[in-house]
């Protein structure tokens, strides 16, 4: 998969889209930290108006406020479920920043499925990024302690449990330090800087 380029200009409305459907809107999102999967803001956190002014579309699949990268966006309610509902088993991709050094062992559990406190996870694909991919700045940045090392792991999952990519990393062992949506099913951050979209 290519890797988000740190410096696209943002797209506009007229911009070619990406569709599923020649009568559907699909929008692909770069959502940075601190943002909402929602039009509002809430609290300390900011809302995806700020970025996005189109009527009509609605998010599909959330991400967490403190989570970064692709968020789709549609106006079309079955394209909206077949991407959100986890029933339909659509593929995920994550850039995960973790405290420690991942071991074979630890990919390996989370590979074949780790145990939450709501049961097993499915059997996901996970593998050591190295190098690490190359990614814009967070901002704020992450907090790293000096004593211990950081790596980037690759996790695919086809679930959507609440924040279920960190409780898996913390079950091996590899407490998140960062997260970053890189796919969702075939739809990529591939052109998109922080805070930018298209379609």
């Amino acid at each position: 998969m290519n890797r988000p380029s740190p410096s696209s200009p943002r797209s506009s409305p007229s911009s070619p889209a990406s569709l599923s459907q020649s009568s559907s809107r699909l929008i692909r999102f770069n959502k940075p930290y601190g943002v909402l999967s929602q039009f509002t803001p809430e609290g300390r956190w900011r809302g995806l108006k700020e970025f996005i002014d189109i009527p009509g579309v609605y998010v599909a699949g959330r991400l967490d406020a403190d989570s970064e990268g692709l968020l789709l966006l549609t106006d079309d309610g079955k394209l909206q479920a077949r991407i959100a509902d986890p029933r339909f088993k659509m593929e995920k991709i994550y850039w995960v920043q973790v405290e420690g050094e991942p071991t074979e062992a630890a990919l390996a559990a989370l590979r074949s499925g780790v145990q939450l406190n709501d049961g097993p996870t499915r059997p996901a694909r996970a593998r050591l990024l190295d190098p690490p991919p190359e990614v814009w700045e967070r901002q704020p940045p992450i907090r790293e302690r000096k004593s211990i090392p950081t790596a980037w792991i690759e996790l695919a999952i086809r679930e959507g449990r609440n924040r279920q990519v960190r409780r898996m990393t913390a079950a091996v062992g590899l407490p998140t330090l960062r997260l970053i949506r890189a796919a969702i099913g075939p739809h990529t951050l591939e052109g998109l800087a922080p805070g930018t979209w298209s379609g």
